[in-house]
């Protein structure tokens, strides 16, 4: 006989330690480690950007310097004629990936949910490796400078980085069920700024050789992790023989554990249990469409809600260190090194929040709650005082209350929206739903970097804080 709902919902927490085994330790670092790997080899080029500057325009600019012959030799690649035109066109590549990997996100995520999860993400971070050694190291060995060239690679670089987030939550959600997903998800997308410290950690160390040295360690790094996750990255419980989430009939207590929060609690109590992929391989049940996808309900609000919040969080991503050398006159170092409090709160807040809507059992208070704190944070932030514990604090707070919700949209909450009841029939829906959810904000970051600047040189940084409100 079914438990009622209220009995049922008890032992849901134990659940999450209790089904715990060794293979799902191993599938939270693997798949925690490769998106990292990615995002680090993004954190390298934003780290060497002054080399390459330096690089693409000629080192001697004033009258008296001797002039080197012969010219072509000396002068090959000198693409830019000064710093100025050469960092926009550095901007310039960072507008060209967003948009490229926005749109890459929508295709990821159809194509992970019809092919196998490690093999698309394995090729996605072994092939981007291969495009970011190219791009940086190859063409410096060659000194072969090309300003389409460039262009072409790191379109292709975005695409291809693209397969790596819809697939990551989809293995995830594959083997952690609703018992404890907001705060493992939440704990587990810490995985973007673990990447950052990684990146810079990376480039810092063989700088000083120079940037292709950065770029070839950092490719290297990642081609070795996609050979790692195609030979040990399990995709599904199914593969090593462990019950599907939901399929242990010996564990009617468990059931409800693995139910998304989105899912209707006037379902028949005989049809809670669901799958990700049938148990029996003639049986596979058929990828969702694109647009069922955008149909399901949550889908299209909440993209819509990350395309705002992901805007604010890369522009704190780029713009950050800039502010805080412009605005309070500290130096460049000092403000890279203060901009990583940031991403301490958001991994912070990503974690505390999802254990509260575990605990709470809705998502959606939760970010409400924290997205009203953080208009207060926002504004608080605009007026800090010139002094770097404080700045720290209210910074840290900041990332708290905007970088934890973001968090939570593109990882728990993306798995609860591709989890509904809806999608029973047909569960080849994760990595769609989160391709569309992660590419509707990769677009509004893309758009946000250039309304950002359009604002802060029109109207300054104050309004830019009003905007960040506003979103």
């Amino acid at each position: 006989m079914a438990l009622p709902g209220s009995f049922r919902r008890q032992p849901a927490n134990r659940g999450l330690v209790s089904r715990c085994t060794h293979h799902h330790i191993v599938v939270f670092l693997l798949t925690f480690f490769s998106y990292s790997l990615l995002h680090a080899s993004r954190k390298t080029f934003s780290n060497v950007k002054v080399s390459i500057s330096s690089q693409w325009t000629p080192s001697c600019l004033n009258s008296t310097a001797p002039e080197l012959r012969p010219y072509e030799l000396w002068n090959s690649s000198r693409l830019f004629p000064n710093a100025e035109e050469a960092t926009l066109f550095l901007g310039t590549l960072d507008t060209i990936f967003l948009f490229s990997y926005a749109v890459g996100l929508f295709v990821s995520g159809i194509v992970g949910d019809r092919l196998n999860l490690r093999w698309v993400l394995s090729f996605g971070m072994c092939s981007s490796a291969l495009v970011v050694f190219f791009f940086g190291t190859l063409t410096e060995w060659l000194h072969f400078y090309n300003k389409w060239f460039y262009c072409c690679l790191w379109v292709v670089n975005g695409l291809l980085q693209s397969t790596g987030w819809p697939c990551v939550v989809a293995v995830m959600g594959n083997w952690f069920g609703k018992a404890g997903r907001g705060f493992v998800f939440g704990l587990w997308s810490a995985c973007a700024s673990v990447g950052n410290i990684l990146g810079a950690f990376l480039a810092s160390c063989v700088l000083k050789y120079g940037y292709e040295y950065a770029f070839l360690v950092t490719a290297s790094v990642q081609f070795a992790g996609g050979v790692i996750v195609f030979f040990g990255l399990l995709t599904s419980p199914r593969e090593v023989g462990l019950p599907e989430l939901g399929a242990d009939e010996d564990a009617v207590v468990e059931e409800d554990a693995n139910r998304p929060l989105m899912g209707s609690d006037d379902a028949d109590d005989d049809d809670r249990n669901y799958s990700i992929q049938a148990t029996d391989a003639d049986n596979q049940p058929k990828a969702i469409g694109f647009f069922q996808a955008c149909c399901l309900p949550g889908v299209v609000l909440y993209s819509l809600a990350y395309a705002c919040l992901k805007l604010v969080n890369y522009s704190f991503f780029f713009w950050l260190p800039f502010y805080l050398s412009n605005n309070f006159g500290w130096k460049e170092a000092e403000a890279d090194q203060l901009s990583i409090w940031y991403d301490v709160g958001g991994i912070i807040g990503g974690t505390i929040q999802g254990l509260i809507s575990d605990v709470l059992q809705k998502r959606a208070p939760v970010l409400a709650i924290s997205l009203l704190f953080a208009v207060g944070s926002l504004f608080g932030y605009s007026r800090s005082p010139n002094s770097k514990p404080i700045n720290a604090v209210i910074m840290a707070i900041t990332g708290f209350f905007i970088g934890g919700p973001s968090n939570m949209i593109s990882s728990a909450i993306s798995a609860d929206l591709g989890r509904q009841d809806l999608v029973k029939g047909s569960s080849e829906a994760l990595a769609t739903v989160t391709g569309i959810v992660d590419g509707t904000g990769s677009i509004g970051a893309a758009v946000g970097q250039y309304l950002v600047s359009l604002i802060q040189e029109n109207l300054g940084w104050m309004w830019v804080f009003y905007f960040f409100i506003l979103m």
